[in-house]
């Protein structure tokens, strides 16, 4: 299954490519710059969707749906959101086809241009900005907790599975307060609340920061994020929180009846992930051998692969897989037992191995007769025989699982550690991006001037202000005028 597989020192971003759909993943699909997600891919997803669910609707969201398409005036009222996006839009300009007189195929009937053109969404801010003015008259009605789990399109012209797509899938939280104190709170707490599940969840460690004047995302007066490395040392910026202030209030004309009676514009936030989790999922963990997945997220955590000959021998294991299968699932494990007849026991290995599988076991008559069975982690490569009678299988299962999903944390935290550089010259810092990469700390003077100059000149874009930034006196390493703190700068994806 894994024969063939690229290797990651070799070419990383051939591995990432091959590796998605080896793995059945995700694949290309017959619209330029979308992808298909494959039924595995798209249950890692679930997995996902359904973890930050649960912990938006503990902090008191709730899910709403806003229209696909948003009329072009709308993107009109806030300026620098529409420039933001401007580039990245697909327009709806007709609402019908016809067959052409020549016999030749579709149009698009010429008289059934729209009066005005719609926009399929790059964001929502704007259309539910223009509905919360019904939803919001008084204090009473605020806050306003509201996600949106949706498909968005922003034109890519180099696109990459998971990473970079023209439609991908998303959630997107759009809330409302009664002061400035409650919005910027409300921003901090779902930027931690996606540290929380990358870390938790996906093994992923993270640096929770502040983006520059220059990233912060377009209408929002401050945006936090959480950013990631991955094994080839760029950076991946794997979710954030917008505080906009009163900028779409205002656009929209969005005021409430404070307590005294006096009106006022709502602040608001917005904040976001998508399937590019997918990809930090892979690029974090993954080996020459294929996926490596953190138990918490794997769609299928046990397999179990019987090793027979001849169908007496299969029944016999099948009695004892079943009772297996059983005691796992009371405990919320889930598990496979792969009896398929159409392919050897070496094979299956392989495929759960390229997959992720955290971990398999096979039986044999053998281990019926020992009362073993050979356990084999997916992250460590490593076998175990256990022995039945030591201990319950479930919970030998929920043990290890724990360990793989720690490990794996750990190996990803020490690799960040080891790629995070302290630099303090121009010509350090250009050693260390090239021959090195990862994230390196470095002193900036502030300027948007002098921070997209370092990104004309080396492709590093500065990642993030740490939120525990230390303030320390020091100069910018490129123009060596004074700073107060080091910043983070990365190639990043």
């Amino acid at each position: 299954m894994s024969k063939g597989l690229p290797k990651r020192s070799e070419d990383y971003s051939l591995w990432y490519n091959e590796l998605v759909k080896r793995a059945d993943l995700a694949e290309n699909s017959a619209v330029r710059g979308c992808m298909v997600i494959k039924p595995y891919g798209y249950s890692i997803w679930e997995k996902m969707q359904a973890e930050l669910d649960r912990m938006f609707k503990e902090t008191g969201h709730t899910n709403a749906y806003f229209p696909l398409f948003i009329p072009k005036s709308f993107l009109s009222k806030e300026a620098s959101h529409v420039e933001g996006f401007a580039k990245e839009c697909a327009v709806v300009t007709h609402y019908r086809l016809k067959n052409a007189d020549d016999g030749s195929g579709v149009i698009v009937d010429p008289e059934a241009k729209l009066e005005e053109e719609l926009i399929v969404r790059p964001t929502s801010e704007t259309v539910i900005w223009s509905t919360y003015k019904n939803w919001i008259q008084s204090y009473r009605d605020l806050p306003l907790l509201v996600n949106q789990w949706a498909n968005v399109v922003r034109w890519e012209m180099r696109t990459r599975l998971f990473l970079r797509t023209a439609e991908f899938l998303w959630q997107e939280g759009h809330t409302a307060h009664a002061t400035r104190e409650e919005a910027i709170q409300e921003t901090e707490q779902m930027m931690n609340v996606y540290a929380q599940f990358a870390e938790e969840f996906m093994a992923l460690p993270v640096v929770r920061g502040r983006k520059t004047a220059n990233e912060r995302f377009a209408g929002a007066e401050d945006t936090l994020c959480i950013e990631a490395m991955m094994q080839d040392g760029k950076a991946l910026q794997a979710g954030t929180s917008h505080f906009l202030g009163q900028n779409f209030a205002k656009a929209f004309d969005v005021k409430f009846a404070a307590k005294d009676g006096k009106l006022d514009f709502v602040w608001g936030t917005s904040w976001g992930v998508s399937t590019r989790l997918m990809g930090a999922l892979i690029m974090a963990h993954s080996d020459d051998n294929g996926l490596v997945l953190p138990p918490k997220l794997a769609p299928i955590q046990v397999v179990i692969v019987p090793i027979y000959r001849g169908e007496e021998e299969l029944n016999a294991i099948s009695a004892k897989a079943n009772e297996f299968i059983k005691a796992l699932r009371r405990v919320g494990v889930s598990v496979r037992f792969d009896d398929r007849d159409t392919h050897k026991p070496g094979w299956k290995f392989a495929e759960y191995e390229l997959k992720g599988v955290p971990l398999r076991i096979a039986i044999g008559p053998r281990d019926l007769e020992n009362g073993t069975v050979e356990i084999a982690r997916r992250d460590t490569l490593s076998k175990e025989t256990f022995d039945l009678s030591t201990q319950p299988i479930e919970q030998k299962v929920l043990d290890m699982l724990d360990e793989i999903q720690s490990t794996i944390y750990s190996k990803a935290f020490q690799f960040r550690e080891e790629h995070t550089t302290e630099v303090n010259s121009w010509e350090e810092f250009k050693e260390v991006l090239e021959n090195k990469g990862g994230f390196i700390s470095a002193h900036w003077d502030g300027t948007g001037e002098t921070e997209e100059k370092i990104k004309e000149l080396t492709k590093a874009t500065i990642r993030c202000i740490p939120i525990n930034q230390k303030l320390e006196e020091g100069t910018c390493v490129l123009t060596g005028k004074p700073s107060s703190g080091r910043v983070l700068f990365a190639k990043a994806y």
